[in-house]
């Protein structure tokens, strides 16, 4: 099985929508995805991502089923970084603040910081994780300790159309990986592809391998540059360039 997962286009978070350097890349998008076989389509409620997916499922005709559990995992929390009563995006703390803490690269004791105590977080984890794990048994793929049992193996490929900090989290679940390494040494730009495949290398016994992650070639074949939108400042002397 490959599930491909396609971050929005460049977003105007205040409207929920795209800027129009998104709607371009959205555009562009839409050739690369009118040339996939696709089983099926996913897209999460927000509407940067629908606006995202809108081009490419018109220009070929199909819909997309919404999923709740694949909307950006937007769990706030009082980082350190931040004045006392001001919450910050929980997958996005300053590297000295969180490399500072070694449980954060251990799969299991990641969310046993003090400040991922407040149950919203560990309850939103299980509720996306628990759908997660449905949708693949449902498609014949089971866990089975840290690998999963093909009880129904296909070569079927599922699109979903989502945000950076819930695909991180899905593919920490099936690298058996924390994800702050991932929601902080990755980089997803807008209308990026990201591919993991099953490899059954022997009978009924499947891992996962990401073969394609964060890529825009759809936007290089065609002249754009990757928006910066996903990245902060290469160097602090760079006005330029995000800092926050």
């Amino acid at each position: 099985m490959k599930l491909v997962f396609i971050r929005h286009g460049e977003p105007d978070y205040e409207k929920d929508s795209l800027t129009e350097t998104g709607f371009k890349e959205a555009a562009l998008l839409a050739d690369r995805v009118a040339g996939m076989e696709v089983k099926d389509f996913f897209v999460s409620p927000l509407g940067r991502a629908k606006d995202t997916a809108a081009p490419a499922l018109e220009r070929i005709g199909r819909s997309a089923t919404e999923l709740d559990w694949i909307r950006e995992f937007d769990v706030f929390i009082n980082r350190p970084d931040k004045a006392p009563g001001e919450a910050g995006m929980a997958w996005d703390w300053l590297p000295a603040d969180w490399m500072a803490y070694p449980d954060f690269y251990d799969k299991d004791k990641w969310m046993l910081h003090p400040l991922f105590e407040d149950k919203k977080l560990k309850e939103r984890y299980e509720y996306v994780i628990g759908s997660f794990e449905e949708f693949l048994n449902t498609h014949g793929y089971s866990r089975n300790g840290l690998y999963y049992t093909a009880e129904n193996a296909s070569n079927d490929t599922y699109v979903f159309f989502s945000h950076f900090g819930c695909t991180t989290l899905l593919l920490s679940r099936l690298l058996n990986v924390s994800p702050m390494i991932l929601w902080h040494g990755m980089c997803m730009a807008p209308t990026s592809v990201t591919t993991i495949v099953t490899e059954e290398r022997k009978k009924g016994i499947a891992q996962w391998r990401c073969i394609e992650y964060g890529d825009t070639s759809h936007l290089y074949a065609s002249g754009m540059k990757p928006s910066f939108a996903a990245r902060f400042c290469e160097c602090f002397d760079n006005e330029n360039e995000r800092h926050g």
